[in-house]
Order: C-alpha cells, then structure tokens, then sequence
C-alpha cells in the first residue's frame, strides 16, 4: 500500500494494491482516503474512481472540520458517553483493546471487578 501526503493535517489517499505508486493512473482499483475527523477519530472511505475526487473529499472533510467549533469533538463525547455508567464505558472499552495478552487481561479483570467498579461502575 502506497501513499502520498498533503498538507499536514488534512489526510492521506492510496490504493491498497500491488500496482507501484507510478501505476495507479492506469490500474482498476479505486482510492481510498484516511483522515481524522473532528473528533480525533481515524477515518478511513473508498470507492474514489480518480485521485481528484479523493483529493477534492479531501478538501472538503478538511474544510468541514476546520469550519466546525473546536470543541466539536468534546460534545460529541459528551453526547455518547455522558448517560453512560462507567460499567458500561469499560465493557466497551475492553472490546476495542485488541493487544492485550491473555495475563494482562485477566489483571484488568481483576483490578475492574475487585477494586474499581465496585466504587465506580454505577457512576456516570
């Protein structure tokens, strides 16, 4: 997988193909871009059939976020995650830690069940 960077900031577009960057005008495959959204969450969209109209999404996904108020992404918490207790928020969080090992696992368990929740987990 090939890339190549804009502006700092503003994301990244390529094709997840064997074909060398030098290719990609004359090769099938579609692009894709990867950016971070106003939130700070990695985003990544394909389906672009030429390098302008991922660059020109782009843009605009770029200017959008500029555009938006620069604490966009703390009410966007706020509004996910404001009602939710805080067992909840560990079920959640458990799930999208991909990395653990099976021992630091089980310490998380025990350290949740026998010492953190117990005082915590009812709490918003």
């Amino acid at each position: 997988m090939a890339t190549k960077s804009l502006p700092h900031g503003m994301g990244t577009f390529y094709k997840d193909c064997e074909h060398p960057q030098s290719r990609w005008s004359k090769c099938p495959h579609g692009y894709k871009i990867r950016y971070r959204s106003a939130a700070g969450k990695q985003t990544e969209e394909a389906g672009f059939s030429t390098q302008e109209k991922a660059i020109d999404h782009l843009t605009t996904v770029y200017q959008e976020k500029k555009a938006a108020p620069r604490n966009q992404g703390k009410a966007e918490r706020i509004q996910k995650y404001g009602a939710m207790q805080f067992r909840e928020y560990t079920s959640e969080w458990k799930a999208g830690q991909r990395d653990l090992a099976k021992s630091s696992l089980r310490t998380l368990e025990s350290l949740l069940e026998h010492h953190i929740l117990p005082t915590l987990g009812s709490r918003r």
